[in-house]
């Protein structure tokens, strides 16, 4: 799933392309350290209107310990935007047995938010973001870091990455070089583990999890 950049223009610059795409299937292989946890899908479509956009998300994800389950997680967000604007969020999460629950929690025009929308490459001028799990908001500040070749199924993508760092977060985004779209993302866990999300190859892409 948190400082913008002081002049526009230079943010435009540093950005991802601006035609990356924003909207589509986004379904990523979730591993910790290496070892597959599970998936997180994405969908971003248009509907209700002209610029309004609808995202669903969905998480499952289960850490074994010598085969033996000892963490789950599973997350699912229904989000309503108007432009890069999120109008309407509802989210479900079981974070190991402790439920957290947005209702129809709305954000009323003028004012223009963004939640954690890595598709967006907008994202990264942000000062804060609206977190999913509990609809709060979270002052954010991003980091430009130097482009790299990130591997996505089974090949070097080159690619541009962004940290984003909030309180008690630390998080690492990638975006395809040429194109901008979304391909992995990686995060610091407890205990100084890695949390990784790396995109599954275009033919699983097209599948239900």
């Amino acid at each position: 799933m948190r400082a913008a950049l002081a002049v526009l223009a230079s943010a435009a610059l540093m950005a991802p392309a601006a035609f990356a795409q924003e909207s589509g299937e986004w379904n990523f292989q979730v591993a910790l350290d290496g070892k597959p946890i599970g998936s997180h899908r994405f969908v971003v479509s248009a509907g209700g209107g002209p610029g309004a956009r609808q995202v669903d998300s969905r998480a499952n994800l289960l850490v074994r310990l010598l085969g033996i389950p000892v963490y789950r997680y599973r997350h699912q967000a229904e989000e309503r935007w108007q432009g890069d604007c999120l109008r309407e969020l509802r989210a479900d999460t079981d974070d190991d047995g402790k439920r957290l629950q947005v209702a129809a929690q709305r954000f009323d025009a003028p004012a223009c938010l963004m939640g954690y929308a890595y598709w967006n490459p907008r994202l990264v001028r942000q000062q804060q973001l609206v977190d999913p799990q509990t609809g709060r908001l979270t002052a954010v500040r991003f980091e430009r870091l130097p482009d790299a070749a990130i591997e996505v199924a089974g090949r070097p993508v080159p690619a541009q990455g962004w940290r984003l760092l909030a309180e008690g977060q630390r998080i690492t985004v990638w975006y395809a070089a040429q194109g901008g779209r979304w391909i992995a993302l990686d995060a610091d866990a407890k205990g100084g583990r890695r949390l990784s999300y790396r995109l599954s190859p275009p033919s699983e892409e097209s599948t239900s999890p």
